[in-house]
């Protein structure tokens, strides 16, 4: 619990994986299990899928739309994903920080870079590794979401999203949802007590010297 004049910058958490990694279900969890974070919601040109909720899930724009955005420069980042584009609204997150909330990124590498180039000390990246390609692609069968076609191509882009592992601050391997989950939460709260996002932390301190130097004075 952080005194009453010290405030806290919001953390901006990016989670990013091969398809089929898992990053989607940490981020769930972690938002089900977290109170304190808020999703961000992207914009994209892809189709909605069944369930999906436009304005909750993602904000479903056409491509003539998406182009519009980029031109207004209204997105913090954009992406090209799998033949669809993808950007995070800038606004919303801007102000979230703002108010010592974090925010929770379902994202590629793209988008990540492009984070880390506009937002670098709001950044935190996890990059989610599968135990293995065989067990990568078992779960996107599993999951029953994408056509024969759709798990090649997913697959076959794997190899070049796992090569950017080493542009994220923080790595792990997905072996079990639980420990995963934990070790996400586990970063989180360190991050969010990092003195770079502690506002009013120098003041506080300051007041520290006030306060002695003033008793010093009143022994004299």
């Amino acid at each position: 619990m952080l005194p009453q004049n010290i405030k806290r910058r919001g953390v901006l958490l990016v989670l990013s994986s091969p398809s089929g990694a898992g990053k989607t279900t940490i981020a769930r969890r972690l938002m089900k299990e977290d109170g304190h974070i808020n999703v961000s919601v992207s914009a994209t040109t892809r189709p909605r899928r069944e369930g999906e909720v436009d304005g909750e899930h993602y904000h479903f724009v056409s491509t003539e739309k998406f182009q519009q955005m980029i031109e207004n420069k209204e997105f913090l980042e954009h992406a090209t994903v799998y033949n669809h584009f993808y950007g995070t609204p800038r606004k919303p997150v801007e102000e979230a920080l703002t108010r010592g909330e974090d925010v929770l990124f379902d994202i590629d590498w793209q988008g990540a870079q492009q984070l880390k180039a506009v937002v670098p000390d709001d950044l935190v990246s996890v990059f989610i590794l599968p135990p293995s390609l065989p067990e990568l692609e078992e779960r996107l069968r599993e999951r029953a979401q994408d056509t024969d076609e759709e798990i090649s191509y997913r697959m076959s882009r794997a190899l070049d999203e796992i090569s950017h592992y080493g542009e994220y601050y923080y790595v792990m391997i997905n072996h079990d949802l639980d420990d995963s989950v934990r070790r996400v939460r586990g970063i989180l709260e360190a991050e969010r007590m990092k003195r770079r996002r502690l506002v009013g932390l120098t003041q506080f301190v300051r007041d520290f010297h006030a306060s002695a130097e003033a008793q010093r004075h009143a022994g004299d």
